[in-house]
């Protein structure tokens, strides 16, 4: 992600409505692999009496072949309409509240380029507000993404998003509906940073090698490379929220943490790692090459600095 600049001719509304369009997009089309990485994440080590039996999920590639195979393709689609329901909201938040963000924190005078620290700031600002209202969204997404093949006639949990909200609030109380916002303002908060701040720096590195411009494909590569900085620095907290939103069993944040640092190592915090990248830097390059184009429609110009 670049410094989005709205030109003075598109309102707050009109961005929001590109980002959210845009957002809404890269989710329908890499969804399958975020399901993925919601099983590898959720999945724990099983021991039987002669030793660790093999997990059922294993890699990106054998995981949505897993779930194809014994649930069905429509399955890698679970949780699509609540994450659709997320994007809107929070795809079109955090890039609309980008600008008038950081405007604020450099004041209505400055001139010039505004520093790296502020930008990162702002988006830190900005991921986290804009998770805070669409926490029950991630929440019944996950929920649904994480359940598996049942027995026959056993039903599932929630007949679908609209129905898991109601029943989460009927059973557990409205609070449930922010249960994991913790880790949740903390991944967001840093990813929407670690994305602004790599897919800038990545860019511009980029266009200093001879022959490259700022066409498409730079912006996919930039896409990608921001995509990998963020898994990198997020993951951790990424597996915490998503382990806080598909088990209600855990106390707190710190309790997830030390129960999972405790019974599976370090490398837990980066189960589906690969996954995970190859979700978030196609829904990087996806939502960019996207938003770029729905602006141009909106308003004639749609450029990053």
């Amino acid at each position: 992600m670049a410094d989005l600049k709205p030109s003075s001719d598109i309102s707050f509304v009109e961005i929001f409505l590109c980002s959210a369009f845009a957002a809404c997009f890269a989710e329908f089309c890499t969804i399958p692999l975020d399901t993925a990485k919601v099983r590898l994440q959720l999945q724990r080590k099983t021991f039987a009496s002669e030793g660790v039996s093999l997990p059922k999920y294993r890699g990106l590639l054998g995981t949505v072949a897993t779930i194809a195979r014994e649930e069905g393709l429509a399955a890698l689609w679970k949780g699509i309409t609540a994450g659709l329901h997320r994007q809107f909201i929070y795809g079109g938040l955090r890039i609309g509240l980008y600008e008038p963000v950081k405007s604020f924190l450099v004041g209505s005078d400055f001139v010039g380029d505004i520093p790296l620290y502020q930008k990162i700031l702002a988006a830190l600002l900005t991921g986290a507000m804009a998770i805070v209202i669409a926490n029950p969204t991630d929440l019944v997404k996950v929920r649904l993404q994480a359940e598996g093949k049942l027995p026959a006639g056993v039903p599932g949990r929630y007949a679908g998003a609209l129905d898991a909200y109601f029943t989460i609030v009927r059973q557990e109380g409205l609070g449930a509906l922010w249960t994991g916002l913790g880790p949740n303002i903390a991944r967001n908060a840093i990813i929407n940073a670690a994305e602004l701040a790599s897919y800038d720096e990545v860019k511009q590195t980029i266009l200093q090698i001879p022959g490259f411009t700022d066409s498409a494909f730079t912006h996919v590569l930039a896409g990608l490379g921001a995509g990998f900085f963020a898994v990198c620095i997020g993951s951790p907290i990424d597996v915490v929220k998503s382990r806080m939103m598909g088990d209600s069993s855990y106390k707190n944040t710190v309790d997830c943490f030390i129960k999972t640092l405790k019974n599976e190592g370090i490398l837990a915090f980066y189960k589906g790692f690969l996954p995970n990248f190859g979700r978030l830097g196609s829904w990087n390059v996806v939502m960019f090459l996207t938003l770029e184009q729905v602006k141009k429609i909106v308003t004639g110009q749609a450029y990053y600095d």
